[in-house]
């Protein structure tokens, strides 16, 4: 049973899970300081986008096996389909799971918003079984980046303030973005590491349309972007200046926007972590900062 649960885990990569949370926290805190945050619709947000995200990692996992993208070359964590540790029949079946719970959040999530909720779930779950599978998946045909950039960033943020507010704003749409940008950013990271075994496989990036050297500038811009983008939140009635609490991570920011001009292969799986620990960290500093200004 310990092994199971061992390769289980392996399998849905659970350090990637925190790029679900930032969302669902920025999305809350805005509803906050609308006056309208809801514990329990929140709470639902965040399992809806978690189950997303271990969806995406199980689809990725069976859907480059069965196209042959990964190989015994492949420099990032293990992957439990082409490396035979699980049949592709199970990892099937843990998407089906997944994707299914993840469907039942978002029947709840649209008895409480309505129709625009339910077309929203609809496509979070097509998208996470299009990102590396069906007939034109996206990943493969270099729209990956833009892809993760709008259901994790726009879309998640925007439809978790919906949902509690029964409204859209402006402010929730704005501070959308950094946290869009960061989730991004960590996708650079792992196709700017596979970006020779991907060229080889067939799979066509934005990494691989680009080059390494416009991948790492694109690294940077979506990093700093995002401090960009908190400050000029503070011309918007209501923000103040707690909006700037990320500036904190800036160090981590600069750390990591060095490292990633000098280091490649294995060693970019570490700034791959860095990525996502700055992500969690700049997301929830900008909700405390979002909620409390």
């Amino acid at each position: 049973m310990r092994q199971e649960i061992s390769l289980w885990m392996l399998a849905i990569r659970p350090k990637t899970l925190p790029a679900a949370v930032g969302p669902i926290a920025v999305g809350s805190a805005c509803a906050s300081a609308a006056g309208g945050f809801s514990i329990v619709p929140a709470v639902a947000c965040l399992v809806g986008a978690v189950l997303l995200q271990i969806g995406v990692n199980l689809a990725n996992d069976y859907f480059d096996a069965q196209r042959g993208i990964d190989s015994d070359e492949r420099l990032g964590p293990t992957r439990v389909t082409q490396s035979g540790l699980m049949s592709g029949t199970q990892v099937r079946s843990g998407i089906i799971v997944t994707l299914g719970g993840a469907g039942l959040i978002f029947i709840y999530l649209g008895l409480l918003g309505g129709w625009p909720i339910v077309l929203v779930g609809a496509a979070s779950v097509l998208a996470a079984l299009g990102y590396s599978g069906g007939p034109y998946p996206l990943a493969s045909h270099g729209l990956g980046d833009l892809f993760v950039f709008i259901f994790f960033g726009l879309v998640a943020v925007g439809a978790t303030f919906y949902i509690q507010t029964g409204y859209l704003s402006s402010v929730a749409l704005i501070a959308s973005i950094p946290p869009g940008l960061l989730i991004t950013a960590i996708l650079v990271v792992n196709n700017l590491r596979d970006i020779d075994t991907d060229a080889t496989a067939g799979k066509r990036t934005l990494a691989v349309l680009i080059g390494r050297r416009r991948t790492i500038l694109q690294y940077r811009a979506l990093v700093w972007g995002s401090y960009l983008v908190a400050g000029v939140m503070l011309f918007f009635e209501g923000v103040g200046w707690p909006v700037l609490a990320p500036l904190v991570t800036a160090p981590m920011a600069w750390s990591v926007s060095q490292r990633v001009g000098v280091v490649s292969g294995r060693d970019l799986n570490e700034l791959l972590a860095k990525t996502a620990q700055l992500s969690l960290f700049f997301s929830l500093l900008f909700a405390a900062g979002l909620a409390w200004g």
